[in-house]
Formats: structure tokens, C-alpha cells, sequence
């Protein structure tokens, strides 16, 4: 520290002689800089010698001490070292476990389903909105939802259920059952409902099946009740609503809608149709009963009586959790 310090004392001196032009003090020195060189065959710039002359004829050279008393840093890496330190990206494969021919073409069959469900759900959308022929769109909507229930039975029972296929599977959903059902429910409804009321009944949907699909993929599954209604069976009501036409009036119909729209998105829990099925037979038996006389009316109140069952579980759930 103190030769540092002396040696910055001897640098600022001189350079204060220098500006003071001529200075009569004993010992006196002057710092003398050479010009700068640079080495004609590599291109590089060489140290200048930094020597110090004092008054008395005495010299010192600097250079070294400069050289030993300047801090080093250290190496920084340059951009061919960052990438080599980069980590490879890791290839996620869409089918996990053995790759065999005899998985890969299961694998394919399933998500034929998946694309099968997707592509009928556009044609009904085309059907509908060019040629107005809501009755075939709505049974090509009844043709998604039965593929849209095949690929997930079939890639059970193949063993090949894979992350790719449930988001292939959502993304179907949601061009199936969450744009091509409402717009053929629009093209259904259109002139005899009115289209202030049409419009954001029919758009609700839309953005409940958002809501619900997305809901879905980052929500824990119960294998005995369903979060809200799903939107496959929500496109299966529209769509027999439309082959069936119930001899409701308009405004009904969109209320209906608009009521199915918030079925999708509410947290009231719904059976799974298989819980259904082990319903006591004398209740099956009631809406068979029901469709031999009335079959529309029969139909809306089997809708409105399963609607009505997310509420009324969810009370019976709650009161248990509070008795207990």
C-alpha cells in the first residue's frame, strides 16, 4: 500500500509540473509517455514503457510496477464457451414407453379418432352456416361426441393414454363442442329468436367451453362426479335439442342455452353417466315411459332434472361436511 501510494504521489506530481510548465523544485520529475506502437506482423498494440525522469538525471521505469499493482480480472467466456455449456434440448416423445409398430399404429388409431371428431365438427360449422341445413350439422355433432368418447375408451384399452392425446383431445373439444355447437344453435335459433339475446347466449357457450376444457386439463379427477356439466354432454343436448325441437318458445330455448352455459362453468358436481346407470331400474324405466307418449317433453325434463342434481348433491355434500 505504501509504494502504491507513493507512486500515485509521484504520477499526479508530475503531472501538475507538466501543466505548471517549469518548476524549480529539487528532485523534481517528469513522466514521459512514448507513442503508442503497434506490431506490423500480428497486429497487436505494444505496452508503451512508462518511464520517470527526474530533475536530477535519475530515470524509473513504471511499467512493471503498473503491471504488478494492476487488479486482474478474470476470464470472462466467450459466446462459443456459453454454448457449449448450453444444455441439449431434451426430445419429449408423444407416445411414452416401448415405440413398437404395433403401439405406434394403436397410437395413430386413437388419435384418428381424436382428428375424426375434429374435422366433423368443422363440416357441421360449414353445413350450417353455408347451406343452413342445421338437422345434418346436428348430427354431425352427434357423430363428434361419439368419437370424442372413442378415443379416450380405445386409448384405455390399447394402453397408449398419453399427455399429446389429452391435449389433442381438448383442442377437438373445443372446436367441436365449444364453437361448432353454438353456431349451429345460431343458425338454428336465428330469425325466430331475437338476436340481442341469440348473440351472447350463443357466444357464453363459446367461452364456457374455454373456461371448462382448460379447468379440466389443470384440475384433479374424480372418478365419480364431474366439475360442471362437460361440454360433450352440453354439444349432445344442443344437438338433439335441434334434431328434436322442442315445442318451446324461442326465448325458452335461448334461456335453455344460456342455462347450459352456466352449467359448464359452475363447480356443482355432476354424476358420471356411469353412477347413473346403477340408478334404481324402476327410475330408468320412468323416461322410457315418458318418450313412448311425449318424446320432446319427455327429453327437456330429463335435461332439467339433471341440471337441477348439481345443486342439490352439492347441498347434500355440504350438509355432511357440516354434521361431521
Amino acid at each position: 500500500m505504501r509504494r502504491s501510494g507513493s507512486l500515485a504521489r509521484q504520477v499526479l506530481f508530475a503531472g501538475r509540473v507538466g501543466r505548471r510548465g517549469e518548476g524549480n523544485v529539487a528532485g523534481a520529475t517528469s513522466l514521459l509517455v512514448p507513442p503508442v506502437e503497434t506490431d506490423a506482423g500480428t497486429g497487436r498494440v505494444r505496452l508503451p514503457r512508462l518511464r520517470m525522469r527526474r530533475r536530477d538525471g535519475l530515470s524509473r521505469d513504471l511499467t512493471s510496477e503498473a503491471m504488478s499493482l494492476a487488479p486482474v480480472s478474470p476470464p470472462v467466456a466467450g459466446p462459443a464457451a456459453a454454448r457449449d455449456e448450453e444444455p441439449a434440448p431434451l426430445a419429449i416423445p408423444l407416445l411414452p414407453g416401448e415405440r413398437t409398430l404395433a403401439r405406434r399404429i394403436r397410437f395413430a388409431l386413437v388419435n384418428a379418432c381424436t382428428l375424426s371428431s375434429l374435422m366433423l365438427g368443422l363440416s357441421a360449422i360449414f353445413i350450417a352456416v353455408n347451406q343452413g341445413d342445421v338437422r345434418i350439422a346436428a348430427a354431425l355433432l352427434i357423430a363428434c361426441v361419439v368419437f370424442d368418447g372413442l378415443d379416450g375408451f380405445l386409448a384405455r384399452r390399447l394402453g397408449v393414454a398419453s399427455p399429446f392425446g389429452a391435449q389433442m383431445d381438448s383442442l377437438a373439444d373445443m372446436c367441436s363442442f365449444g364453437l361448432a355447437a353454438p353456431v349451429v344453435v345460431y343458425a338454428w335459433l336465428n330469425g325466430s329468436a331475437p338476436a340481442a339475446l341469440l348473440v351472447p347466449a350463443c357466444a357464453l357457450v363459446a367461452a364456457a367451453a374455454a373456461i371448462r376444457l382448460a379447468r379440466f386439463n389443470v384440475s384433479p379427477k374424480d372418478g365419480r362426479f364431474f366439475c360442471g356439466v362437460p361440454t360433450t354432454m352440453c354439444a349432445a343436448v344442443l344437438a338433439l335439442s335441434t334434431l328434436i325441437a322442442p315445442a318451446m318458445p324461442p326465448v325458452v330455448r335461448v334461456a335453455g342455452v344460456v342455462l347450459l352455459g352456466l352449467a359448464m362453468v359452475s363447480s356443482f358436481p355432476y354424476a358420471k353417466l356411469a353412477r347413473l346407470a346403477k340408478l334404481p331400474p324402476w327410475l330408468l324405466v320412468l323416461p322410457v315411459i315418458g318418450a313412448l307418449v311425449n318424446f320432446r317433453m319427455t327429453f327437456a325434463l330429463v335435461v332439467l332434472a339433471y341440471l337441477v342434481s348439481g345443486p342439490l348433491i352439492w347441498l347434500r355434500q355440504r350438509r355432511h361436511d357440516q354434521a361431521a
